[in-house]
Formats: C-alpha cells, structure tokens, sequence
C-alpha cells in the first residue's frame, strides 16, 4: 500500500512535458545463491541477458557475482559486484554503448504472513557510469566516470498454484531512487512490477516465464520509458558441496 501510494504520488509530480517513450523488451537471466555446504556463506551468481525489440537488438548486458552470508533463519547478507553494458535502444538511445561498474550490499529480509512469504530486499548500489564524449568526427567514446549511488526496495512473493506448491505464481514490486551530489533531475530512477507463472523443476532449481513493466526515468528528466519487457528466469539454490 505504501509503496503505491509513493508511485501515485510520484505520478501526479511528474512534468507534464516529460515524453514517453514505448519498448518491447525480453530478458533471459540465471539468478544463483548456492549455498557452501556446512556453513552460513554462499555465492551468488548473477547473468542477465537482455535484448530490445522482442529480443532482436542488444538492450544491456549485466554479470552480477557475489558473497552471501546467512545470518539467521529470516536475514540473508549479500556484497558483490556488477558490471553492466548498455547499448542504445528505444526513440531516445545512448549515442553509444556504455559502461558501468558497480557495488552493491543487501539484506534479504524473510516474513511469513499467513500462508504466504514475502521477502524485503533492501540494496545500496555504488555505481561508476560510463561517460561518453562526441569526439571531432562525430563518433563517441568514453572520456571518464560519474559517480551515483542508487537505494532499491523489492517486496516479493510466490502464491502456490497448486497443491504441492510445484507450480507457483511469482509476484514483486521494485522501486530505485538515486541519491548524492552528482543526482540532480533523476532522484525517482525506475519502478519495476513483475507477475510470473513459476515451476519448481527439482534440484532446487526454478524456472519463471513472466511480464516486467518497468518505468524508467532517464537522467535528463524529460523522459520516462515504460518498457513491456518479456522475462524468462532460472533460479538455483542447489548448494556447492566442496
């Protein structure tokens, strides 16, 4: 409820000369917290795969390994680190494709209502952006880094769909807001709603077919993309016994 009326009310504050721009999007991705048998630690790894226009274009590319530690029954503790490369897409595109190298910390956070679990997954990102420059024949390269750091909510769960809870509906909400002195127009970055048909294949492992909707606003202000974006996912939890 909280989180929808800060989205309403984030709408009513948009610009009302901000443009739109509309994209169909499909992302393939493998999410791995494998834990390390006979201890609290694991490791995550993390690929994303994600293409633009119905998966005929490159949209980013983002590998994503990290370090768990379980800190009790309900809290989980994730650092890492991400690269990610982005490429132009949709009506208002990088003019060049981008890097970025980023840090990021989590906690996991596990609570049982009812018959469901939710999870809260709070992250602090620190990001180094790719800065790109017109050089004198027109083309663009990057020239240096911009410094951002990034605050990301999820509030997550999986309502079973049938009676051995083999087969499961997969539902979250993600909102991010940039903070820091180099934010200035951008402070809400993107909100990203997610429903799935999931299926437990054994093995702890997953796999979800779904639908992303997820708004983002660009750094200039004047631009928010709701990309329509396909998501097919693995998930593994199966445990690295060394």
């Amino acid at each position: 409820m909280k989180v929808s009326v800060l989205l309403l009310t984030l709408g009513v504050c948009l610009p009302s000369f901000a443009a739109a721009d509309n994209n169909a999007n499909a992302w393939f991705m493998y999410f791995g917290d494998h834990p390390i048998a006979k201890t609290r630690w694991g490791i995550h790894l993390e690929g994303q795969w994600r293409r633009a226009d119905l998966g005929l274009k490159w949209q980013q590319l983002l590998l994503r390994p990290g370090v768990n530690f379980q800190l009790n029954q309900k809290v989980a503790l994730t650092g890492g680190y991400g690269f990610i490369q982005t490429h132009g897409y949709g009506d208002f595109p990088l003019p060049a494709t981008a890097p970025e190298h980023r840090f990021f910390e989590q906690a996991t956070i596990t609570q049982r209502v009812k018959k469901l679990d939710f999870q809260h997954r709070l992250r602090l990102e620190q990001r180094n952006l790719g800065v790109l420059t017109r050089q004198p024949d027109g083309s663009f390269h990057r020239t240096g880094w911009r410094y951002e750091n990034r605050f990301r909510y999820m509030l997550r769960t999986n309502v079973p769909l049938s009676k051995d809870g083999k087969i499961y509906l997969g539902l979250y909400n993600e909102i991010m807001f940039n903070y820091g002195k180099n934010v200035a127009r951008n402070v809400f970055d993107q909100n990203r709603a997610y429903v799935a048909l999931g299926r437990d294949l054994g093995h702890a492992t997953k796999l979800e077919v779904g639908f992303l909707e997820q708004t983002v606003q660009q750094r200039s202000g004047l631009v928010f993309e709701h990309n329509h974006t396909l998501q097919v996912a693995i998930y593994s939890k199966l445990p690295f016994n060394w």
